[in-house]
């Protein structure tokens, strides 16, 4: 009896980590990005060489750097413009002037479904940086997870 009990408080304290280990970005990432991002950083969107271009051309029109696609999304997490999803998307209560990254408002259409979205983004990232690519560290760089 005693053992069956430490089993199952055991098993309990993991479920909240293998949940966290189960965000990708096939099974919720991509139809997050489809359903609140693609107007803006879908198909028809420029890659990003082609956007830093032009940005205010971009931005009169609504339509930022293309993410449609995993390796695309990546590159915005941990790869050239690393810690960029991050910023834009945070909600801003652990900086100083408490003031949300400029997507976080398209995350959800209340404050509850904006919350839910940046968790399901935090946990898939696995580690929430707001640096820049150059401020992050090689051990900073292998914390953020991302999964396929």
């Amino acid at each position: 009896m005693k053992k069956s009990l430490i089993i199952i408080t055991l098993w309990m304290l993991f479920i909240p980590v293998i949940s966290i280990a189960q965000v990708t970005y096939q099974k919720e990432i991509r139809s997050l990005m489809e359903a609140k991002c693609s107007k803006c950083h879908g198909p028809q969107a420029p890659l990003i060489d082609e956007f830093k271009k032009d940005k205010e051309r971009f931005a009169k029109e609504n339509i930022g750097p293309r993410m449609d696609s995993y390796p695309l999304l990546l590159e915005f997490v941990k790869g050239k413009d690393a810690g960029a999803i991050m910023r834009r998307l945070d909600d801003g209560k652990s900086k100083e002037d408490k003031k949300p990254g400029n997507m976080y408002v398209y995350l959800g259409k209340d404050e509850e479904e904006k919350q839910k979205n940046l968790k399901i983004f935090k946990d898939w990232v696995g580690s929430w940086n707001l640096k820049r690519k150059a401020d992050l560290s090689e051990d900073e760089l292998k914390k953020i997870t991302a999964p396929q």
